[in-house]
C-alpha cells in the first residue's frame, strides 16, 4: 500500500519542492515539502488546523516515514502553524497550479461541458477577526468553476468593500479563455468587464445601484421590449419551475441583443452584446415574494446559456459556501495568524475539489472520515 501511495507523491512532491522555505536556518528540522504534504493529507483525512494536523501525523508516523523524507521524526503543531501563516498564499497557490489544470481538463471530459461557469464572489470567515490586533474578519474571493466542482484560485481581504479590487488580481490567476465569468453587482465595473474579455472569455455580470444609469437603461429596454415587439427586438425567454419542500419557484429568464437605445453603453462596456434579466417568484407557506435582477452579457442572446449561467453563480452558495461551513467548520474557524487563515481555506477548498470528484455515495463530510480510517480510501482521493 505504501509503494502505491509513494509512486503517487512523487507527482505532488515535486511542484511544492519549488516553493520558497519562508522560515529562518533555526527551523529547518523537517523539510518543507513534507510539512506541506501533510498538511493536504491531514485536511483530507478531517483536520481543521495545525493541532489537528500534528496530532494525525503522529498517529500515521509510520506511515509517514516510509513516505516522506522526515529526518526528525514528524513536525508538531508549532512547526505546521509557522510554515501556513508564513508561507505567501500566491506562491502556495501556484504550487497548485499543474494539478488543477489537470483537474479541469479531466472533468470537462468526464462532463462534456467545454465552455464552463466560473462564478467569482465572495464569503466571510466570520470568527477570523483579531480584536487584540484591530483586523476585521478575513474576506475570500474565489473563482469557482460550478459544472467541474474546482476552486481554481482565491485572492483574500480584510474588508468585502476590497472586493472590487481583489478581483481583478484572481483573474489573473485563472485562464479565461473559453469561459463565462458570472459576478454579482460588486464586481460590475468596466475595468473588470475589460480583464475578461482580454483574457479570452465572456461574461455575465448582475446590475444593481451602483451602476444606476446602466440599471435604469436595462430595465426601460425590458419595459419596451413587451409581447407585441418580442420578434422586432429578438427577446428570447425561458421559464422553470421547481418544487421542493412545499417551496413553489418560478424562474423566469429573458435575454435579447443591446437594443439602439443602449448604444452608448456598448462603446464603454468591453464586448458588451447582450441584456438578461431574471423575475423569480417564490411562493413559501402561503408567502410569495418576487424579485427582479438584471444583467449585462458580452456573449450572443442565447437564453439557455444565459440561464445556466446565472444558476451556476447562485450555486455556489449551495457546492462551496454551504460546504465550507458545514463540512469543514470554516466560519467557526480562529485561525488566524500571518497568512495562515487563507492558506487553510484553500487547502479546505482543493480537498472538496478531491472529495467530489469520488463518485461514491457517502456524503463529504463521511468522505474525510473514511479517508482518516482507511489508508486505501485516502489513496484513492489523492490519486485517483
Amino acid at each position: 500500500m505504501a509503494n502505491g501511495i509513494r509512486s503517487g507523491l512523487d507527482e505532488i512532491v515535486v511542484p511544492f519542492a519549488e516553493l520558497e522555505d519562508p522560515r529562518s536556518e533555526i527551523n529547518l528540522r523537517h523539510p518543507l515539502v513534507s510539512v506541506v504534504v501533510i498538511a493536504l493529507m491531514a485536511v483530507l483525512a478531517g483536520a481543521s488546523g495545525p493541532t489537528a494536523i500534528a496530532k494525525w501525523a503522529l498517529i500515521k508516523e509510520a506511515l509517514l516515514k516510509g513516505l516522506l523524507p522526515l529526518p526528525n521524526g514528524v513536525p508538531r503543531k508549532d512547526v505546521f502553524r509557522r510554515v501556513l501563516a508564513t508561507l505567501q498564499p500566491d506562491a502556495f497557490q501556484a504550487c497548485f497550479a499543474n494539478w488543477l489544470q489537470s483537474l479541469r481538463v479531466a472533468a470537462a471530459a468526464t462532463t462534456g461541458v467545454d465552455q464552463p461557469v466560473l462564478a467569482i464572489d465572495g464569503k466571510t470567515l466570520r470568527r477570523s477577526h483579531d480584536k487584540r490586533r484591530g483586523l476585521g474578519a478575513l474576506h475570500l474571493v474565489s473563482v469557482w468553476a460550478s459544472e467541474y466542482g474546482l476552486t481554481l484560485a482565491q485572492v483574500a481581504t480584510d474588508e468585502k468593500s476590497n472586493e472590487i479590487t481583489a478581483i481583478p488580481e484572481v483573474l489573473k490567476l485563472v485562464d479565461l479563455r473559453g469561459a463565462i465569468i458570472t459576478i454579482d453587482a460588486m464586481g460590475c465595473q468596466r475595468e473588470i468587464a475589460s480583464k475578461i474579455v482580454a483574457g479570452g472569455g465572456d461574461y455575465v455580470l448582475m446590475v444593481k445601484g451602483n451602476q444606476p444609469a446602466l440599471e435604469e437603461a436595462i430595465e426601460t429596454s425590458f419595459t419596451d421590449a413587451n409581447e407585441a415587439k418580442a420578434t422586432k427586438t429578438k427577446a428570447r425567454r425561458l421559464t422553470t419551475n421547481e418544487k421542493s419542500r412545499g417551496r413553489q419557484e418560478t424562474r423566469c429568464y429573458t435575454i435579447m441583443p443591446i437594443p439602439e437605445s443602449m448604444s452608448k453603453f456598448r462603446k464603454k462596456w468591453s464586448g458588451l452584446r447582450s441584456i438578461g434579466r431574471v423575475v423569480r417568484e417564490v411562493e413559501c407557506d402561503g408567502k410569495q415574494t418576487r424579485e427582479t435582477s438584471y444583467y449585462i452579457g458580452s456573449m450572443e442572446p442565447k437564453v439557455s446559456v444565459f440561464s445556466e449561467s446565472v444558476r451556476s453563480h447562485w450555486g455556489i452558495e449551495n457546492s462551496l459556501h454551504w460546504v465550507m461551513d458545514v463540512v469543514f467548520g470554516e466560519d467557526r474557524s480562529r485561525i488566524r495568524a500571518g497568512h495562515a487563515a487563507e492558506n487553510m481555506s484553500f487547502l479546505r477548498r482543493f480537498v472538496t475539489t478531491l472529495l467530489k470528484r469520488d463518485t461514491s455515495k457517502s456524503s463529504l463530510k463521511q468522505k474525510r472520515k473514511e479517508a482518516a480510517w482507511d489508508t486505501k480510501f485516502l489513496e484513492k482521493l489523492l490519486f485517483r
